[in-house]
Order: structure tokens, then C-alpha cells, then sequence
């Protein structure tokens, strides 16, 4: 298991940006994909993006294409979330996660074994 510890969130205005960060330790960060997933309230947990071992590979949800990038230092076992002209609907509680394996799985939870505890992101209009 990975130990897996978010911050950056809070509240902003429509428009703006925030940068999420998820600090990692235990088992070996950079030897596995990493991917952030976010819960609106009432909603069910959805992928955001996701990310291989190296850097070299991502991908990210529809919703968040164009505005939204993840990155990861391996140096410094963290992943980040840069979230760019943020909307209302992006209001959420986000998560990242460690993968079982270095290369981007299919974007389920159920593919993703070890979770941070959230952080809050409200995006008020």
C-alpha cells in the first residue's frame, strides 16, 4: 500500500484555477500510475485523469480536457492536478489514487488500490 495525502483545495471563483497536490509514501511512487477521481455531492465518484509511471502517458476525462493537466515529480513523490478555468460543476471532493501497475489502467476505481482521504474544491459562479 501507498500512503497517499492531498491538499491545494478550497474555494474559488468561476474562471479561476487551483493546483492540487497529493503526496505519496510507503511502497515505491514512481513504479506505478497515478489518477485523480472527484465526488460531487449526491453524485457517484468519477475519473478526472490519469497518469503512467514515467510521466510519459496520460489521459484525462472529457470533462476535463483542455483545462485540466496532471503531472508527477518522481523526485519528490507527488502528483499534481493543475485545474485550470474552473466551472460550478467542478465543485467536488478530489482524490488521487495509486494504480497496481506502471501503465494507465482502464479509468475504474476498481483498478486503483490505494486512496487518499479527498480534498475540497468549491467553485463558486
Amino acid at each position: 500500500q501507498v500512503q497517499l495525502v492531498e491538499s491545494g483545495g478550497g474555494l474559488v471563483q468561476a474562471g479561476g484555477s487551483l493546483r492540487l497536490s497529493c503526496a505519496a509514501s510507503g511502497r515505491t511512487f514512481s513504479s506505478h500510475a497515478m489518477g485523480w477521481f472527484r465526488q460531487a455531492p449526491g453524485k457517484a465518484r468519477e475519473f478526472v485523469a490519469a497518469i503512467s509511471w514515467s510521466g510519459g502517458s496520460v489521459d484525462h476525462a472529457d470533462s476535463a480536457k483542455g483545462r485540466f493537466t496532471i503531472t508527477r515529480d518522481n523526485s519528490k513523490n507527488t502528483l499534481y492536478l493543475q485545474m485550470n478555468s474552473l466551472k460550478p460543476d467542478d465543485t467536488a471532493v478530489y482524490y488521487c489514487a495509486a494504480a497496481r501497475y506502471g501503465s494507465i489502467p482502464y479509468p475504474t476505481e476498481a483498478n486503483f488500490d490505494s486512496w487518499g482521504q479527498g480534498t475540497h474544491v468549491t467553485v463558486s459562479s
